[in-house]
């Protein structure tokens, strides 16, 4: 083989080396869209099982949970992204929020709550995965540690909802004793309930996912 046949296989084999590489990393964006797009579809479902509470303007959803999990189980890129796509699918129009929908919407009571959202998932979804590389080193502790690191995300991250819808709701009320009283004491236990419940999804899913590899 001459060297102008030598170089002309090589270059060939490097384009069609090439061109796998891009079909490889459109294939990796779709299947990364697909689970962004499902996770916001995700939320969405859970804002459906909603219950008015009287005395407040803010309902008990299990829409909260739905963020937690998103956040834990995508981490903080993804649900970051999965949760600024829920907003614009409500912001739209569209009805994936619990009792409303469009900007008038979130402009509302819930909606300090609502535009936390995509920072929430980040923060829970940015400590638990970090936590996981480092737990991931000490496997006597795998699995109570990763449930703990979960649990700890999740309260991280409830304290920035919490500080994004009460403050909307004091601003509304010009009153923080009313913003703590509509947005907080009606759904302390049932936020540690969901807390527990995203935690335990997060670890049983990471124990999946180490069992087959």
């Amino acid at each position: 083989m001459s060297r102008v046949e030598t170089q002309v296989v090589g270059q060939t084999r490097s384009i069609v080396r090439e061109i796998v590489q891009e079909k490889d990393q459109g294939r990796d964006f779709a299947k990364q869209a697909a689970i962004v797009v499902a996770a916001s579809l995700f939320v969405a479902l859970c804002a459906r099982i909603s219950v008015p509470l009287p005395g407040t303007p803010v309902p008990l959803t299990l829409q909260n949970f739905g963020v937690l999990a998103v956040g834990l189980l995508l981490g903080s890129r993804r649900g970051f992204a999965a949760l600024t796509l829920y907003l614009a699918e409500g912001a739209l129009g569209l009805p994936v929020f619990s009792m409303g929908a469009g900007i008038a919407y979130l402009l509302g009571p819930t909606g300090g709550f609502l535009l936390a959202y995509p920072v929430v998932a980040f923060v829970a979804g940015y400590i638990y995965e970090h936590s996981s590389k480092n737990s991931s080193k000490n496997s006597s502790t795998k699995g109570s540690g990763r449930f703990v690191w979960a649990v700890l995300a999740s309260v991280a991250a409830e304290f920035v909802l919490f500080a994004g819808g009460l403050s909307w709701l004091a601003i509304l009320t010009h009153s923080v004793s009313l913003a703590i009283k509509f947005g907080l004491y009606w759904f302390v236990f049932a936020e540690i309930i969901k807390i527990l419940m995203a935690a335990g999804v997060a670890t049983r899913w990471q124990q999946w996912r180490s069992s087959q590899e």
